[in-house]
């Protein structure tokens, strides 16, 4: 939803902008063309690895941008070691993972293909995939895969899970695909996602702290736009759409903020076609008043 993110933003010369999830540098390099010649843009990801191929997206913009690796939680920080931003001009947050990061299996985030149980976007955060799925109390996984999955049969997978682990640690993406689908996969024949989809969501959210992360960044970023700016947000399941509708309605509410979708927008069948990933894409704007 690149045409529809960066038109939502009425960037104009000048502007300072914030790309709280830069990953490849796409959308940066669109904000990059309507704010120049006199305006900045700040790249943030979580992910190292990420900013080294904005980097190179991004290499014909020499001097009008800045990366960094923090995470959108800390983007206070951010911008205040910047000296001379005094405010926002747009925001925008694209919170689906990144190709590379689904790609390579190394990082443990595929069903698809076999890796060791990381799902870190952060490599200095301790906690990993693996240490949810083997230490955590077999009620405790059940508990988050419900609430962080929106899985109905939960306590089903949680249950598969224990009994393999207690012959053995599970230590790669695919046996645990494999345990959740020997597990479930009956119960999925007719729907479209893998058996694994929501387990796999619910432990990456953990592992990353997604939805607390997402709530103190939206708020941060409010906080930073100037009069008139705008912020958009695309997200890609109900947990996290609903974090960015309740607190866009709450600030509306205060006076703060004015709903610019009233419903969110979403992809248009070619970019569904085009790119399966985007279906369940959700893009929501606000403007500060």
């Amino acid at each position: 939803m690149v045409k529809e993110a960066i038109s939502s933003l009425n960037l104009k010369r000048g502007d300072t902008a914030l790309d709280a999830t830069i990953d490849g540098g796409g959308h940066a390099k669109e904000i990059l063309k309507k704010i120049l010649p006199d305006g900045k843009l700040i790249g943030l990801d979580a992910d190292e690895n990420i900013l080294e191929r904005a980097k190179e997206t991004l290499k014909d913009f020499e001097g009008h941008f800045k990366l960094v690796n923090e995470n959108f939680r800390d983007m206070d920080r951010v911008l205040l070691k910047e000296g001379s931003i005094k405010n926002l001009n747009a925001a925008l947050f694209d919170l689906g993972l990144s190709s590379y990061q689904l790609e390579n299996s190394a990082r443990g985030f595929s069903i698809k293909e076999s890796g060791p149980l990381d799902m870190r976007m952060d490599a200095r955060i301790n906690l990993t995939a693996y240490t949810i799925v083997n230490r955590f109390k077999e009620r405790d996984l059940s508990d988050l895969i419900a609430r962080y999955g929106e899985e109905r049969y939960h306590s089903r997978i949680a249950k598969a899970i224990a009994l393999e682990r207690s012959k053995g640690p599970i230590t790669t993406t695919k046996e645990l695909a494999e345990v959740i689908r020997r597990a479930v996969g009956y119960r999925y024949s007719r729907q479209k996602i893998d058996p694994a989809t929501r387990t796999f969501q619910a432990i990456r959210i953990i592992v990353n702290d997604e939805l607390t992360a997402l709530e103190e960044g939206l708020k941060k970023a409010v906080a930073w736009l100037a009069s008139g700016a705008r912020i958009c947000v695309i997200s890609f399941h109900s947990l996290e759409d609903r974090i960015v509708k309740n607190i866009f309605k709450g600030y509306f509410r205060l006076g703060i903020l004015k709903i610019v979708t009233k419903k969110p927008l979403r992809p248009m069948r070619e970019e569904v076609l085009s790119n399966p990933r985007s279906r369940s894409a959700k893009l929501r704007v606000a403007e500060r008043l």
